[in-house]
């Protein structure tokens, strides 16, 4: 079995190396974004009978109508009320959790009035409508309901409509449960680009939503990209990935399954491990070798370390940090003694997770901050999903008579300027009238 790359930073040819493993194509299949198209078109077209047919025929579900569809409020309650005790209140002090922190995230309008009476300020207001996309068929998570529809809630938006592929008819409570304690309005079983579709143009059944939000696979991200625009999305995001920063002196064992965190999510996934100590880089490497053939997902975790992984011998902590920030990873671990002084040499990164004790599997599930993060470096320029992200921000402006004189005369010089004599006079007729 080969093992997963080690690299040092004095190479000479490090810096290909390392562009060579943290480049992530994401080389959408023509056919996948051709197929999508035409279902897309379908459904704007023919509606809830284009979304029922595709559904029927791609989760083998036999209905009448889409809005069977629709899994009534009784049967969401019931899948709540199934759960054994131990579920639900994990469930519950999650979902605690991570409303209380998003709460700290709430933004408020705000104006103020200059001496002459101009008033200026911003107003902000909650979307009305969201469609949340919740994976179903192979995996079913509970952990995406609760990151995407907590900070919905909090933001004020009015409703909330969730859908979830269940093929066969397979349904997860534990998924069910999650939407009843967020206060999800609206649960339909339907997936894929047609749920997409849905969600973004409207149906008789399924209202037009103001933004999408969820994660996919390749046909729903293909989706997503291409009724952007119609509707807002959060983000199209790539495979997972964790970068950690330890000084040599975390329990090896901690930092190996830190590791497998993310490598057992996709094959794609990436995985990397900056450390000064060659030693416990070594020791980190029998660790991978010892463990891996215990994990149900070792084919998994396999071939993501050997094909985004890496163990890095770095120079020393700060020349890791610099290397952390040209990477701006989703998740990044500072493993270390006085993680906080180390903190603030990061520029760039999803979520920071500071010390021995904070592993990334806590932010996925329960810590408070959001799970959805940017990834492939776009958290250069991008940050978690939060309330801000349900919000709009309307600006106001009230000009007072005196004001309309100042403002008039500043705003003419420019339009003018600019060949705009319509804006120009528009202006002027209001100060002209004020001398």
């Amino acid at each position: 079995m080969r093992k997963i790359k080690r690299l040092s930073s004095t190479d000479l040819e490090f810096t290909k190396a390392l562009k060579e493993i943290t480049s992530f194509k994401d080389t959408q299949n023509l056919e996948i974004n051709k197929t999508v198209s035409e279902i897309l078109a379908d459904v704007k077209e023919r509606g809830d009978e284009a979304v029922l047919e595709y559904t029927c025929q791609f989760d083998e579900l036999n209905a009448a109508s889409v809005s069977k569809l629709e899994i009534p409020r009784e049967e969401l309650m019931s899948a709540l009320n199934s759960l054994p005790a131990i579920q639900r209140e994990a469930l519950e002090q999650a979902t605690k959790r991570i409303r209380d922190f998003h709460k700290k995230q709430l933004s408020k309008s705000w104006s103020y009035t200059e001496a002459d009476g101009t008033m200026l300020g911003q107003r902000i207001t909650p979307m009305d409508r969201i469609g949340l996309y919740v994976p179903g068929g192979k995996a079913s998570y509970p952990s995406t309901v609760i990151m995407n529809a907590i900070p919905a809630k909090v933001a004020g938006v009015n409703e909330l409509i969730m859908t979830v592929p269940t093929p066969k008819n397979k349904r997860n409570n534990l998924v069910l449960a999650a939407a009843v304690i967020c206060e999800v309005d609206r649960v339909f079983t339907i997936g894929g680009a047609q749920a997409v579709g849905a969600l973004a143009y409207g149906t008789n059944t399924i209202p037009q939503v103001d933004k999408l939000v969820g994660p996919g696979n390749a046909y729903v991200a293909s989706a997503k990209r291409q009724v952007f625009g119609i509707v807002g999305i959060d983000m199209v995001a790539g495979p997972s990935e964790i970068l950690i920063i330890c000084d040599g002196m975390t329990n090896p064992d901690w930092i190996t399954m830190d590791l497998f965190s993310q490598a057992e999510h996709d094959e794609l996934a990436q995985s990397i491990l900056l450390s000064p100590d060659i030693e416990f880089i070594k020791l980190i490497e029998k660790t991978i070798t010892s463990y891996l053939e215990k994990m149900p997902r070792k084919n998994v975790i396999h071939a993501s370390l050997m094909n985004r992984g890496a163990l890095i011998k770095v120079r020393d902590l700060n020349e890791a940090c610099d290397i952390a920030n040209h990477i701006a990873p989703e998740h990044l671990e500072l493993s270390v003694d006085q993680p906080e002084q180390w903190a603030n040499k990061i520029k760039h990164a999803g979520s920071i997770f500071l010390g021995r004790y904070t592993s990334e599997a806590l932010g996925d599930y329960c810590a408070g901050p959001n799970h959805v993060l940017p990834t492939s470096r776009t958290a250069r320029f991008s940050s978690s999903l939060g309330v801000y992200d349900f919000q709009k921000h309307s600006n106001i402006i009230q000009v007072s008579k005196k004001g309309a004189a100042k403002l008039g005369e500043i705003a003419s010089i420019l339009a003018n300027e600019e060949g705009l004599q319509a804006h120009a006079m528009s202006a002027e007729f209001r100060y002209k009238e004020n001398n």
